[in-house]
């Protein structure tokens, strides 16, 4: 599914994003596989603070949003955001 960044100005981050650029299964990974290349992108990328926020807004559950995986997310949901 296509989002129209254009349409949402709080989605152009994703225009930027360097996980454009990678297949899906890089941050989506089989369960028990390494997120370690993901999140080095992650880091990488202008983008990475709001796409977490995208993450915890929207409650993705699966794959590494914003650099952290699903369990960081649920850390962080769970203790608070700074």
């Amino acid at each position: 599914m296509l989002i129209n960044t254009a349409a949402d100005p709080a989605l152009a981050w994703q225009e930027t994003a360097l996980c454009a650029q990678a297949g899906p299964e890089f941050f989506f990974p089989a369960p028990g596989s390494s997120t370690r290349e993901a999140k080095q992108l992650c880091n990488a990328c202008e983008g990475r603070e709001a796409c977490l926020e995208y993450a915890l807004a929207n409650d993705e559950r699966f794959g590494v949003w914003g650099g952290l995986s699903e369990k960081e997310r649920d850390r962080l949901r769970r203790t608070g955001r700074d």
